[in-house]
């Protein structure tokens, strides 16, 4: 008789062990992800690439939904707020954009789609996950462009004056591309660290696009003049040499020189983009996600506890 005991104590021993373990063997596929960290504009008023323009930095955080479709494959569904800015003062004097005193900030939305490769396997028991995982990424998405300057201490929405008589959308077309990396903390959660950079096909990220005003100086004058608009040529010109002793605008001085005043870097080809890197974690959505060390009732902590 002790011997079935003993017996049937160490089964049912060895079956709570082994059910402890089979609930992490099964994937899960989805995951939520969130991650916070700076933004770098890149545009008419920064030209990291070509100058000695440090760093300029704002800030961003996003939130995004993942799922495993692939061996090495995972998609994400990502929203982000993100805040850009740029300014002429603190620009390398090689670039001579100082003189234009042009500055802009920028409270944006995006919303994207991606597509993520990974070194290692993703589609795999969530017990199993490597430990580093580095991954590359592309995808689309759809971000709000509303740039801002200040005028009189507040600040203007620019898009609605079209200070360069050229209009553009208040939502463009982004293309996500970076690299990241993934560090397993636990069964349930990952370290993501991330560099993410958006293409853009607009050049009016920062409404500067016009290397001078000598197209549209006139309107601008105008509407200045009749007091249409004055707003328009007070935020388009702010070149120090152009003013008065009051701080507003010549209007003599510009239609002397005949609008031949410096906007923009000239470069046709080159639209506005920014990047963002990112620290966060991501939570696999398991099963039995509730039993987690987070969740659980810490009475069972020891019995359930093996990482």
């Amino acid at each position: 008789m002790k011997r079935l005991l003993l017996v049937a104590v160490f089964l049912v021993c060895w079956e709570a062990q082994s059910q402890s373990f089979y609930r992490y063997r099964f994937e899960a596929p989805w995951s939520i992800s969130a991650g916070i960290g700076p933004t770098q504009y890149f545009g008419e008023l920064y030209s990291f690439w070509r100058y000695n323009e440090g760093v300029q930095p704002d800030w961003h955080a996003n939130f995004s939904v993942n799922y495993i479709f692939g061996t090495h494959l995972k998609t994400r569904l990502e929203g982000t707020y993100y805040k850009m800015s740029g300014s002429d003062p603190p620009s390398d004097p090689r670039a001579y954009r100082t003189p234009r005193n042009l500055h802009f900030q920028a409270k944006n939305w995006e919303i994207s789609t991606l597509f993520e490769y990974y070194w290692h396997p993703v589609k795999v028991n969530n017990i199993t996950r490597h430990l580093w995982n580095p991954y590359i990424f592309a995808g689309v998405g759809v971000s709000t462009n509303n740039p801002q300057a200040q005028l009189d201490g507040r600040w203007v929405d620019l898009r609605p004056l079209q200070l360069e008589n050229n209009p553009y959308e208040k939502y463009i077309i982004v293309f996500p591309m970076g690299l990241g990396f993934k560090y397993k903390l636990n069964v349930y959660m990952d370290l993501r660290i991330e560099g993410n950079y958006r293409y853009t096909l607009t050049d009016y990220m920062d409404d500067i696009s016009a290397y001078n005003v000598n197209e549209f100086y006139l309107d601008l004058v105008n509407d200045y003049v009749t007091g249409a608009n004055p707003d328009r040529l007070r935020l388009a010109i702010r070149n120090p040499n152009f003013m008065d002793d009051n701080g507003m605008p010549d209007v003599q001085k510009i239609l002397q020189n005949r609008g031949r005043i410096r906007r923009g870097s000239g470069l046709t080809h080159r639209y506005d983009g920014y990047l963002t890197l990112s620290a966060g974690v991501e939570i696999y959505l398991s099963k039995d996600i509730f039993d987690n060390w987070i969740f659980r009732d810490r009475i069972y902590e020891k019995r359930f506890r093996f990482w």
